[in-house]
């Protein structure tokens, strides 16, 4: 038989039995299109974690304060104040710029508006070492700084959650704290956050403004350094670690008291992680792919038993093992690599709908879909060998006598 005319032949056998067809096919749609759909969540979450980086900056340093000893205990987080700050920019000389930031979160109101919203101090160069930018308005400058003047920026998503127009706060009165502060900016949004918190939810205050005014104490939760040129990074870090243990009074062997942390090795690690999880619910997805072939493989046992005296007549009329073989298979592989086509699309959409509803990153690469695809034809022929062999070694006497 030629293979054409074996290949007519068995798509009339799925033709015949088109409801069993799909259901046996339904495995592996479900299987093909819950692997792309998992590797694509697990992509767009790496995607945006590389964003997020990329938007801090991969030459910006972050230093927070760690755990300090006491009797031989660690525990309590030690003390960073502008002290560190004014010491590591006067000292450190392979850095350009540092941005103390000082942080407490205060009930804020406009109007008959109010919220609990983050209050950030920070020093005016805080928008070119984290990458924002001005929405309308402006930013404050260093005189403001350094006379403690009660003015404020907002974060882009601020005005969406006091729900007024930005062009209406702009150049208006904001109460912190129960201080007053003049609107001076709206930043746009930015997009970035872990987790729980929005980096867009913020308000910006001078960092003398926060220290005396707002929140009353010297001490910063972090600040960040920029070096002018990535490959000094590892300088500027050995030059903030000597100074920060020097202002510390850290002796020669004790611990530091404070973490350095480099974006470009946290975006090494967040990949890494998540190239973890997207392999892990990869391959809980392709269980499902597993079980839709072990579905194909009991129905062409199926399919061989009714069709019994069917291969007697074929083989008395000529077919060889080859071509009885062949017609199986490519039944097999047929319903596989369809249910797999059938699982692209289902993929697709299930991506474009937890986009547009949840609002997740999906990225759907062309990789995964032909990996499904390939997987499902092997998990076709796989599966589909059994069945076929057992066909094309059924004796033609006995099969035709078969009731």
């Amino acid at each position: 038989m030629l293979f054409f005319e074996i290949l007519r032949v068995a798509m009339d056998a799925i033709r015949a039995n088109a409801l069993r067809s799909i259901l046996t096919m339904l495995g592996i749609v479900i299987g093909v299109g819950a692997v792309i759909t998992m590797v694509a969540l697990g992509e767009g979450a790496q995607r945006r974690v590389e964003e997020q980086i990329q938007a801090l900056g991969t030459n910006v340093l972050t230093v927070r304060p760690g755990q300090g000893w006491f009797r031989g205990v660690r525990g309590g987080n030690t003390r960073m104040t502008m002290d560190d700050v004014d010491a590591v920019r006067a000292g450190a000389t392979a850095i350009s710029q540092v941005a103390p930031e000082m942080q407490g979160q205060h009930q804020v109101s406009v109007g008959r508006s109010n919220a609990n919203i983050r209050i950030l101090g920070t020093t005016p160069n805080f928008t070119s070492v984290n990458n924002y930018e001005l929405d309308i308005g402006r930013f404050f400058h260093d005189g403001e700084d350094q006379a403690r003047r009660r003015v404020a920026v907002l974060g882009g998503a601020v005005p969406g959650v006091l729900g007024i127009d930005p062009y209406e706060l702009l150049g208006g009165n904001i109460s912190i704290a129960s201080n007053t502060f003049e609107i001076v900016g709206i930043l746009k949004e930015k997009g970035g956050g872990w987790g729980w918190f929005n980096e867009d939810e913020q308000i910006f205050i001078p960092v003398q403004t926060a220290q005396f005014r707002i929140l009353g104490t010297e001490r910063v939760n972090s600040f960040k350094v920029v070096v002018p040129d990535e490959t000094a990074m590892a300088v500027a870090m050995v030059q903030i670690e000597d100074i920060l243990r020097r202002e510390h009074r850290l002796r020669l062997g004790e611990e530091n008291d404070f973490w350095i942390s480099d974006n470009a090795q946290f975006l090494e690690t967040q990949q890494e992680n998540t190239q973890t999880f997207t392999v892990l619910l990869a391959s809980i997805a392709a269980v499902s792919l597993l079980v839709g072939g072990i579905g194909i493989m009991n129905i062409m046992l199926v399919s061989v038993t009714e069709r019994t005296r069917e291969i007697g007549v074929r083989k008395a009329l000529g077919a060889t093992r080859g071509a009885v073989l062949l017609q199986f298979l490519l039944e097999a592989t047929t319903l596989c690599v369809a249910g797999g086509l059938l699982g692209v699309a289902s993929a697709y959409g299930m991506s474009q709908l937890l986009a547009e509803s949840a609002g997740w990153v999906m990225a759907v690469s062309a990789e995964a879909v032909a990996l499904a695809v390939a997987f499902s034809l092997v998990v076709g022929l796989f599966f589909g060998i059994w069945p076929a062999r057992r066909a094309a070694r059924l004796d033609p006497i006995v099969a035709l006598r078969y009731e």
